[in-house]
């Protein structure tokens, strides 16, 4: 796994965990909270499954790149 991978990963830990204490340190109403960390989490699946799309095309796109380089030298 290469820098840039962990500083993300890292990034986005750092994001959810922020997220969270905020909401559960926040003076408000039991029925507000547990509506906003519905939220919260609904929001963090959809970064979550954004990224990982993302990261299964860049993966993609170079496996294709690789495969092509390989048929090169093989050719």
């Amino acid at each position: 796994m290469n820098n840039t991978s962990k500083v993300l990963i890292a990034l986005g830990a750092g994001l959810v965990i922020g997220g969270v204490l905020g909401i559960l340190f926040a003076p408000e109403k039991g029925v507000e909270m547990r509506h906003k960390l519905a939220e919260e989490g609904k929001k963090i699946k959809d970064q979550i499954k954004d990224k990982v799309k993302f990261g299964k095309e860049k993966i993609e796109e170079e496996l294709t790149r690789v495969n092509g380089k390989i048929e090169e030298a093989l050719a």
